[in-house]
């Protein structure tokens, strides 16, 4: 059963930001690899109910589609959801800081520990753990995305793109994202 906070109640007032830091804190010293987004949606959507699954996918591809490493973007735009300026800066903190001082501490014994057979084992799995969360976190906003024929046809053609043809990225998205929008603003306009 998903833990439910005292904050969650429906139109209740959302978390202070001591409660926010720490939540962010915790997410940055329990994720590793590239899960963190993933970890991200489960605490906020599923367990805390702290926003709705649409509202975190929207922050997510705002994440992804500003400049910058996209779960600091992200911790940004869910602090500033919750408590606004000061939300957006304890979000950031929380994320980046307790992390950066475990990264330092654990890359200044990792050159003692490297040798061990074991720690590469634990690495690789920690790293399947994260893809697999990647993976679960981008079959959610797939489905979500894949509301029409035409946003289904853009998504698979970018899949394609960078997947099967290994297109640059940034060419890929410059192309896909004006046509992305032009669908939902003809959408928007034909009320669908």
């Amino acid at each position: 059963m998903p833990e439910r906070s005292e904050e969650t109640a429906a139109g209740g007032e959302p978390p202070g930001l001591w409660r926010i830091f720490v939540v962010f804190t915790k997410i940055s010293l329990t994720s590793f690899g590239g899960g963190l987004s993933g970890w991200m949606m489960r605490e906020f959507v599923q367990n805390r109910c702290w926003m709705s699954e649409e509202e975190f996918l929207t922050g997510l591809a705002l994440a992804q589609a500003f400049p910058g490493v996209n779960v600091v973007n992200l911790s940004v735009w869910v602090g500033y959801r919750m408590r606004g300026g000061a939300g957006a800066l304890v979000g950031v903190l929380g994320m980046v800081v307790p992390a950066l001082f475990v990264a330092v501490a654990l890359l200044a014994g990792f050159e003692q520990l490297s040798g061990y057979r074991g720690v590469h084992v634990a690495l690789a799995g920690i790293a399947a753990a994260a893809i697999g969360l990647s993976l679960q976190m981008g079959a959610r906003a797939a489905w979500r995305a894949a509301d029409s024929v035409p946003s289904t046809l853009v998504m698979a053609a970018t899949f394609v793109a960078i997947f099967a043809f290994r297109l640059p990225l940034l060419e890929v998205v410059l192309v896909a994202a004006p046509v992305s929008v032009a669908i939902a603003a003809f959408r928007l306009r034909r009320g669908a």
